[in-house]
Parts: C-alpha cells; structure tokens; sequence
C-alpha cells in the first residue's frame, strides 16, 4: 500500500505548539480534535506520533500564507493514490492531485462553463429540475431530506456539467462516489503509519475505485453518442480527442472530481440550510416574506438574484456554521517557516474553513445561526472560505451559489418543511466533507407561511446552538 510522506520537523517539540496523540484521532472525528488543537494552541498547531506530525492552521493569518503561495504548498488531497495503472490511480488524477503549470493548463480548460457569463444559460435547467423534485412531492409526506437534496444534485450535475439527462446512471455514479470517498477517509490514517490491518480496505478501495471508473466511463459514452455541447465534459472530450491536452487518466480524473464535488458538496448545502431554517422559524418566517414579495408563485429568475438579500444572508450565514467543507490540506514541496515550525519538504499542513468559521474573534456568538450578522460583516476572503481562497479557490463557486439561490425558492415556495420530533441528526467530517451520518427526517407541507421548530437530539448540537423550542426543550443526546 503507497503511503504519503509526513516528513518529521527537526524542531524539538520543547515549547512548540505539539499536542501528542494519535493521529488516527483525527480521522476518527476532525472536529473534535482541531478544535483540542485550537483550544491549546492557537491559530497554528500540530499533533504528533511518533516521529510523524500533521500541522494545522487556524484563522486568516496562516491560512492566507498556506493558500496563498501555491508554489511553496502544493495541493495533494488524496493521500493514497493506488498502484500507477490502477483504477483509483486514475480517478484520483483530477485537479486537486496537480501543482505548478500543469495545474494552471489545466484549470483554465476546464474554467469556461463556469464563468460567470455563462452560468446564466444554467438557470432553466436548474428551474426544470427543481420543480421535477418537487412535482414529486405530496404534502403529509415523510422524507430524508438528505436523501431527496442528493438525488436532486445529482440529476442537475449530470445535466449542467456533462449534458445528460440519465437520472439512473446520475444516481448510480453518485452512490459509487460517495461509498468510494468514505473507503478513502476510513483509510485516511494508513496514509500516515503503517496498518497491516488496513490491508483489506485498501483492497476494497481499489475495487470501489474500478466500479466507480466504470461507471465513469458509461458517462463519457453517453455523451460521446450524443449532439456536443457547452458543458463540461463536452469540453474535457474535445480537449482529449483533438487537441491532445489531456490524458486518459486525466480526463477521469476530472470526471469524477467534478461529479463528486459538485453534487455533494452542493448537496449537503441545501440539507444544512433546510435543517436550520427549520429549527429557526423566525429566520424562516422572514426569509418566506422576502421571497413572498420577490418571487411570489412563479418561477425565480435570474434577474432575482440580486433581489433577495436575505437569501443570500442565509446562504453565507449557513455555509459559514455548518460548510460542507470543512478541511482540507496541503503538503510542504520546499523547506519553509510557518509560525514557529520549520517545515521540511512532504510536511502536511491542514486548514480548516469550520474550525477558521467558528473562531469567536472573528464571528461573535460563533454556534449560532444569525444570518443578519452579513449585514455588517466583511470578513477577508481567509477569514470566510466556504469554497476555498488563494489561486486554487473552488472554480465551481459561481455555479453553486447560482444553484443554491435558484433551488432555495423553487423548494420553499410550495413547500415548508419541519424536522420530525424526537429525531436524532448527527454529522461527521469525512474526507473534508461534513456529512450527516443518519437521515434528517423531515415532513413535507404546504406552504402557509406558518413556521414552528421541534425538538431534535443528536451531536448536530455540539456544532450549532438552536433556540430553545416552544413548549419543549431539545433533546441533546451525543453521537
């Protein structure tokens, strides 16, 4: 099994900032053990086994040198890569596995379908595709919000980024993505010390990584039988087929990356922000009012966009307490100075948007849901990064705020939706992204404009103060 290199600081751990403890820890609940990490030492950490050691920085200071010089921290998400001619080898042969110039080529070929000139001729198919979910729906009906946001995101990524309409193979692809993402966190601290035990999973992400390719594949064939189009795919094929700027492996590897980020990360999104607005009736009550006089019972335009200024509150309010991505990393290419480390070539230095998002210094009463603190608040772009920052920053950002203002009103004009009494709601950081690990049940109704929160247990709690329900106090039960 390949394994990364956490390359050891000749510093002594005397005076520095260096918790020890099991790096698995880590793996096992992020969370928790950054926010150990901040609470001890401050805006730039590290934790420490044996002789490996992982560096995190905290807030904007650090967190701007880190993705801010691109040359000196290279991005190596994926931290097995497989054998070189295995399946996983070349899915993970995406833009987030390249560095230097051949990142650059490469991010600007794919860049076009989403700039923002072109994001505009997106919005039917987002209109077509949300009201197809919620034609669906009945009022009464029970559902795992999670469950319906991920199929929704995964019909509209198929349409907008590769042009197809194949709900079935949509949804096929997507299951294999999530599953082979939890085998890649599950085998997250095999990366940093060596597991015999670790053996077997390995071989089951291998495998995951071969149906997943597959799956891949059927996509390329579909859209290769079809008319050529603006989306994405059709790009990355005529850049492959005539031009000659891409692989095969790295034409995978873009696929499944940006099939997998953009439906999950979009996604979880839409779930979280469904969650609080449903614990948060009076936030609830007067974003219906703004869409009420705005959007009314029509289909949102593009042009209401800048015309919902709470909605948009409620958007960076959301992705600021509960972000999809929640971590990610990067790796030392050279020896460098961050705070008080020396780092030496392979170190590996870990951001964190939850971690920077929920630092009372920068957001006041930072577990709380309070989507009126935008109306004054201007962070920097290091200090609120829901999509990144620096020369790497999510080159999907546009597209998934188009999608997120677009699909909001859709779903909340005809339907108000309420967690179910009782309901346990947990959420775990896997492979950077803030799952939620059990179902998020919700009823389905009419819209009245009528909105009322209810008591729910779960660790969603350690992550976000709610307001004490009327008539009932919260269930807190841990994950």
């Amino acid at each position: 099994m390949s394994r990364i290199s956490i390359a050891s600081d000749h510093d002594s751990s005397d005076a520095l900032p260096v918790s020890q403890g099991r790096i698995a820890d880590f793996a096992d609940d992020p969370v928790v053990c950054m926010r150990r990490l901040w609470a001890r030492h401050g805006e730039v950490a590290a934790l420490e086994e044996g002789t490996q050691r992982i560096h995190f920085v905290f807030g904007p200071h650090y967190t701007k040198q880190v993705l801010s010089d691109a040359t000196t921290f290279h991005s190596r998400f994926f931290a097995l890569r497989g054998p070189r001619r295995s399946s996983h080898r070349r899915v993970t042969s995406g833009l987030l596995s390249m560095n230097g110039d051949e990142h650059r080529r490469h991010r600007r070929m794919v860049m076009q379908p989403f700039q923002k000139s072109a994001i505009g001729a997106y919005h039917e198919t987002v209109c077509e595709v949300a009201d197809e979910l919620v034609s669906g729906w009945q009022p009464g009906q029970l559902v795992d919000i999670n469950a319906e946001m991920t199929r929704y995101m995964l019909r509209l990524t198929s349409r907008i980024l590769f042009g197809l309409d194949n709900a079935e193979l949509a949804e096929h692809v997507g299951e294999l993505t999530e599953r082979w993402v939890a085998l890649n966190h599950a085998l997250g601290p095999a990366a940093f010390s060596a597991d015999d035990a670790s053996t077997d999973l390995y071989e089951e992400l291998l495998a995951a990584a071969g149906e997943l390719e597959v799956a891949a594949k059927e996509m390329i064939r579909s859209r290769r039988d079809g008319k050529p189009g603006s989306d994405v795919l059709s790009l990355l094929l005529r850049a492959h087929d005539e031009q000659g700027g891409i692989t095969d492996e790295q034409l995978m590897g873009h696929i499944v990356l940006l099939f997998g980020a953009a439906h999950l990360t979009s996604a979880h999104t839409l779930t979280w922000t469904l969650l609080l607005l449903a614990q948060h009736p009076d936030v609830m009550r007067q974003l219906h009012e703004e869409l009420t006089t705005v959007v009314g019972d029509r289909e949102p335009r593009q042009e209401d966009l800048d015309a919902l200024p709470y909605l948009d509150r409620v958007l960076k309010e959301s992705m600021r307490v509960l972000p999809a991505s929640s971590y990610s990393q990067r790796v030392a290419a050279e020896p460098t100075q961050l705070g008080p480390f020396s780092l030496a070539p392979g170190a590996v230095v870990i951001f964190s948007q939850f971690i920077t998002h929920h630092l009372p210094e920068l957001y006041a009463e930072p577990e709380r849901f309070l989507p009126d603190r935008w109306l004054d608040l201007r962070p920097s772009p290091y200090a609120y990064l829901p999509f990144g920052a620096g020369p790497r920053m999510c080159i999907g950002a546009a597209l998934g705020m188009m999608q997120l203002k677009i699909s909001l009103p859709s779903l909340l004009r005809r339907f108000k939706f309420s967690l179910v009494p009782g309901a346990t709601v947990n959420a775990r950081v896997m492979s950077t992204m803030l799952f939620p690990t059990t179902s998020v049940p919700m009823r389905i109704e009419s819209q009245d404009g009528q909105f009322t929160s209810q008591p729910i247990g779960g660790n969603i709690h350690t992550l976000v103060d709610f307001p004490s329900v009327s008539g009932a106090s919260p269930i807190r039960k841990a994950a």
